[in-house]
């Protein structure tokens, strides 16, 4: 919610102002004033950066450094065409998504592991099931459902960390967006480091510098822009020759500074971007699997949907997936129900209540239970009832709904030499809201027997 990028591209796509990320403007303000004092001293993600370490700093990469501003230029040109898939590179939409997918997922799975392997020891039986009934249900889930996009946000996180091997803070330097949003108005700021006439050229202040912005050859200034604040060449000056006061200056053109042609050439990408995702096949007719998560409707929630991962890390079945093919590039990264890993559970509105910007919406528990996601469909020449002739009763037990979306209709059917009564399932499509329950316990290996599509929800039958 303190995310001043995410809240200006969500309220650019949206073409209206979200209440709830109007506290992105204190972050703004805060930049105004202290620089990217957010960077050096409150951000997750630079903290992680900080605390995995990496080589002395050096220079490295100087004309690197522009990326970062064509990248923030590339977003906020594609929100104004209601297209915010650039937004999942924002920091920390990066960091919770990898949270939600990767790191807690695995970190479960080690604590899973240990505690089976605790509990072989007789003595330590009570204390590992008093510490699991501490954590499951609230630290950890009861079940760790498949994270089928753990690979690639897990491989991105350390991707980003692996960039301090080359040098520290590399992402900070580079790539990272809202860096580049708070460092052009850093440049304004009228707290900034500072060197006074007693510095004695000792270049300790550079050599320290985790970001690299001290240059000698400016007798040891810095670039406000770069500048996090971190204090590291306070400490490091034998001689008390630094300051965060004094006369305000403009801004000092920096030789990686993007000209004005680079400018417009990331803006034409941005742009080139959202409108590719408009006018795709996707966009004209989405994927039939690709269930929204319960009350959202395209196109408003893509237009507002930040990819933050929220959403997935509340999600108690783990049914909220991040997308990868299911919505095209328009929806790339966006939450999608895969009722195959988890369903929707029918006693819960999690997801809308902590979703920043009502992509999905704010339902109470009643008009959420209420809400089409989709309609199942049964495949006959895979229904155990239907293809083999013999009960499976799975899919209406499970059925959470006080008048049961499927119902069993009994058969007389031919089967090894004798007729036998088989009871087959049928939907009832106008009870049916796609909670995927009944394709998540399907009992079928692979693809169910029953699926839940993305179906109208004002085209309704039974069947």
């Amino acid at each position: 919610l303190l995310d001043p990028l995410l809240g200006v591209a969500a309220m650019l796509a949206a073409r209206q102002i979200l209440p709830r990320l109007l506290w992105g403007l204190a972050l703004l303000g805060l930049a105004l004033v202290a620089g990217r004092l957010w960077c050096g001293w409150l951000c997750p993600l630079g903290t992680i950066l900080d605390a995995a370490g990496g080589p002395k700093a050096r220079p490295t990469g100087q004309p690197l450094r522009r990326f970062k501003y064509l990248l923030l230029t590339a977003v906020l040109a594609a929100a104004l065409l209601g297209n915010l898939t650039l937004a999942a590179l924002d920091p920390l939409t990066i960091l919770t998504r990898s949270l939600a997918t990767a790191v807690w997922p695995a970190l479960n799975w080690l604590f899973t592991g240990a505690e089976s392997l605790l509990y072989r020891v007789p003595l330590l039986r009570a204390p590992v099931t008093g510490l699991d009934s501490l954590v499951r249900g609230g630290l950890l889930p009861y079940a760790q459902p498949p994270a089928p996009a753990a690979l690639l946000f897990g491989g991105l996180f350390l991707g980003i960390l692996a960039l301090n091997a080359i040098a520290p803070r590399l992402w900070c330097r580079a790539l990272c967006p809202l860096g580049a949003g708070l460092g052009l108005l850093s440049r304004l700021a009228p707290v900034r480091r500072r060197v006074s006439e007693d510095c004695i050229n000792c270049g300790r202040c550079a050599r320290i510098c985790p970001t690299q912005t001290i240059d000698p050859e400016r007798g040891f200034a810095s670039d406000p822009a770069e500048c996090t604040l971190c204090m590291h060449c306070f400490v490091a000056c034998p001689v008390d020759a630094q300051r965060l006061s004094g006369p305000w200056s403009l801004p000092v053109h920096q030789p990686y500074d993007p000209t004005r042609r680079q400018v417009l050439l990331a803006g034409g990408l941005g742009l080139a971007t959202a409108a590719l995702g408009h006018v795709t096949v996707d966009a004209a007719h989405p994927e039939a699997y690709r269930l929204l998560p319960p009350g959202a409707r395209d196109p408003e929630f893509s237009r507002r949907c930040l990819r933050c991962g929220r959403c997935l890390r509340a999600c108690p079945t783990g049914a909220l997936q991040p997308s990868l093919w299911q919505a095209g590039w328009q929806g790339f990264w966006s939450p999608v129900m895969t009722p195959r890993v988890g369903y929707c559970e029918y006693t819960c509105n999690t997801c809308g209540q902590v979703c920043p910007t009502e992509a999905i919406p704010r339902l109470d528990l009643a008009a959420k239970q209420n809400q089409i996601i989709g309609t199942a469909y049964i495949d006959r020449s895979r229904c155990i009832p239907w293809a083999d002739a013999r009960d499976c009763l799975c899919c209406q037990e499970v059925c959470p709904r006080p008048q049961k979306a499927i119902v069993l209709e009994a058969a007389e059917v031919w089967r090894d030499g004798a007729t036998v009564t088989v009871r087959r399932p049928h939907v009832v499509r106008e009870r049916c809201t796609g909670c995927g329950i009944c394709e998540n316990k399907c009992p079928l290996n692979s693809e169910a027997a029953i699926r839940v599509r993305a179906d109208d929800p004002t085209v309704r039958g039974t069947g």
